[in-house]
């Protein structure tokens, strides 16, 4: 910009002071970092607020964004929906994020938001799901195929190897969903073929997963064994279900019906001590929080990461679009309902 010239000392200050000023505000917005210590901007997106797991992830998230001094731009919320997942990426881009964090619920009609993300070199993490295409620097996740084995091999043995299970399925167009299905029904085929296994969709529901579990009550009254896919949205409604049909009987007494759920909860853990239902697999909650702030700030510093075990418990594996970190996710049981090392037993403390 080529200055006027000026009449007096004290007028050129003034000029030059304020260039000074517009200088300084236009590096602030355009710079790569954030204004929080120099650290780069971090969009983080929720994906819903539905169901418990998600809420407690929530506040992990807003406790770790202070604790590790992350500079992150206002959280949004697209409430299931990928439409508003969108545009809030949108919003995310437009307000210079240099990694966005987010979990898409619908696994494959994200490809081209991140698409386009790949094409702005702005680096993704994607927390719990893993879209089907699209790059992303890392998906922080458990492996869930493990968790549809697991739960799978806990009924079989709990029912002796045969009855009548229902299964709470999450929503087959999500990567979570199909992978815990299908390891479910593998298990189920090749080492129990005696347990008949009704599959029963809900797209993460509590309302569709109690209506479709009460018409199979009336049609199959000796159903022995359920398996919920995700206890924060089917934990109330089933347990209400059971109670207000009879069938809440305590575990070891006769005509408990033997359940099995996924999150890790805290109110699981109070279903497994009350025998309601007899085991969960601990999705963590709170390392997924932790880990995505990780990834996120790495990513916008441009560092890498190579497959192979972390220094935390967990394994990074290559997948077609980028890497995962698979996070530990135990198997609680009344056994080990009071370990403290569990996030849902530490949660808002």
């Amino acid at each position: 910009m080529k200055l006027a010239r000026t009449r007096s000392t004290a007028a050129a200050t003034t000029v030059v002071l304020a260039v000074l000023a517009l200088a300084t505000a236009c590096n602030r917005d355009s710079a790569d970092s954030g204004a929080s210590g120099g650290k780069p901007a971090i969009g983080i997106d929720l994906p819903r607020s539905d169901t418990d797991f998600w809420n407690s992830y929530a506040q992990y998230l807003k406790k770790d964004i202070k604790s590790q001094g992350v500079n992150a731009l206002p959280l949004s919320n697209s409430q299931n929906d990928v439409t508003k997942l969108v545009s809030n990426v949108q919003v995310f881009q437009n307000t210079k994020a240099k990694a966005i964090v987010m979990a898409p619920q619908d696994t494959g009609a994200i490809a081209s938001t991140l698409d386009s993300l790949s094409a702005a070199r702005i680096p993704v993490v994607s927390v719990d799901t893993r879209p089907d295409k699209g790059e992303v620097y890392m998906v922080v996740r458990a492996d869930n195929r493990a968790y549809g084995t697991r739960a799978c091999e806990f009924l079989g043995e709990r029912l002796g190897g045969k009855g009548k299970v229902a299964e709470l399925q999450g929503a087959l167009d999500s990567i979570n969903g199909r992978d815990r299905s299908e390891a479910f029904a593998q298990c189920m085929k090749e080492k129990y073929p005696k347990i008949k296994v009704f599959e029963l969709p809900t797209d993460w529901k509590g309302d569709v997963a109690s209506a479709k579990l009460q018409s199979l009550l009336a049609q199959h009254p000796d159903l022995n064994g359920i398996y919920m896919q995700a206890g924060g949205a089917f934990l109330q409604p089933t347990l209400a279900l059971l109670e207000q049909k009879g069938l809440l009987k305590p575990a070891g007494e006769k005509g408990h019906i033997a359940i099995v759920s996924n999150d890790g909860i805290p109110q699981e853990f109070d279903a497994i001590r009350k025998g309601h239902i007899d085991a969960t697999v601990s999705q963590p909650a709170d390392l997924y929080a932790k880990y995505a702030l990780f990834y996120a700030q790495a990513a916008a510093e441009g560092k890498t990461f190579e497959p192979g075990p972390t220094d935390h418990d967990s394994t990074i594996v290559k997948i077609p679009n980028g890497l995962e970190d698979q996070l530990p996710a135990p198997l609680v049981t009344k056994d080990n309902v009071d370990d403290k090392t569990l996030w849902g037993n530490s949660i808002g403390q």
